[in-house]
């Protein structure tokens, strides 16, 4: 395990080809921190700038990945607001929020209509996508717990995106470490079935009336292919992932939390694989890659960030992987 002080991409280039299997990770959102840290990502003056920067850093993190390695990338939106300073990180909130680093946004330049929802995810997603990454799924992160809004013209945002990229067309995914409950189906049998009359039999003698089976097949998530019964009680992992966030004692207010990277790291590595994250903040894809029994580099431009997700590291490890 190791995590270097300074600038993601500047580090990057001095990590040898292909060392890494997976990379889970999450940027400086667009506009939204400061950090402190000069240099910084975030604070560019137009989302093409943002995106521009963050494309060379992952241009350097598909160099570093094995061939067959992929990155799991959880990324949030932003708000265009030219006309004013602050924002929702800004105003009355911003000492508690950046403490000595002031107010965490500046005037921006996005050139889009007052309030437009920028589309950040999206247009990293695709430029990604235009430099040579295999765009292959985009995840919703649903937040139970989302941070409450006072705005009266729009719902409040309760999700993020995690992209899942990779290096080649043929990679490593292991589907069966983070398979998900299956429920609803009776029993073991098949949900696909044969009409006669107003009832559906269901291989194995269930038999259910028209309006039972249309109510069934609505309500009830399950998992089945073709006549192949689900014997299992587990199904494929979906594409909507529910998952409270969860503050971690000393960390910034960024932090994901580890039940997110959790599945990422399962699916894209096997044990023994080293994981990277080039914006390792708080250290929380560590902190479950060393639970998990991989390997770890991360990189963090501020100083205080590493000491902490050191300690936390060193915590994970003891005490093994979670249960």
């Amino acid at each position: 395990m190791q995590i270097i002080t300074g600038d993601a991409l500047e580090v990057l280039k001095t990590i040898p080809d292909a060392c890494c299997s997976t990379c889970v990770t999450s940027p400086p959102y667009y506009g939204l921190r400061n950090y402190g840290e000069e240099g910084q990502i975030g604070l560019e003056e137009t989302p093409g700038e943002y995106i521009e920067r963050l494309v060379e850093v992952f241009r350097e993190v598909r160099r570093v990945l094995k061939n067959d390695g992929t990155l799991w990338l959880n990324i949030g939106d932003s708000y265009a607001n030219d006309g004013k300073w602050g924002g929702s990180s800004g105003g009355k909130h911003a000492k508690a929020l950046h403490g000595k680093t002031g107010v965490g946004r500046r005037k921006k330049h996005t050139g889009l209509k007052p309030k437009d929802l920028i589309g950040i995810p999206w247009l990293l997603a695709f430029a990604l996508r235009a430099d040579g990454w295999h765009l292959r799924a985009d995840i919703i992160w649903q937040k139970p717990n989302a941070m409450p809004e006072s705005v009266k013209d729009r719902p409040t945002r309760a999700h993020e995106y995690v992209f899942l990229l990779s290096k080649s067309v043929r990679y490593y995914y292991n589907a069966e470490a983070i398979k998900e409950p299956a429920v609803g189906f009776p029993g073991s049998q098949n949900p696909n079935a044969r009409r006669r009359g107003n009832t559906k039999t269901f291989r194995g003698g269930n038999a259910y009336t028209h309006d039972q089976a249309a109510e069934n097949s609505a309500s009830v998530e399950r998992e089945s292919h073709g006549l192949v019964p689900n014997e299992t009680g587990k199904r494929n992992r979906r594409t909507v992932w529910t998952i409270a966030t969860r503050p971690y004692k000393g960390a910034h207010f960024a932090t994901f939390p580890e039940e997110l990277a959790r599945p990422c790291i399962l699916a894209g590595s096997r044990p023994g694989d080293t994981v990277l994250d080039p914006f390792s903040g708080s250290g929380t894809t560590g902190a479950v890659a060393v639970q998990e029994g991989r390997d770890y580099i991360g990189i963090e431009i501020n100083p205080e960030y590493i000491k902490l997700s050191e300690q936390r590291i060193r915590n994970a490890a003891q005490k093994g992987a979670t249960p």
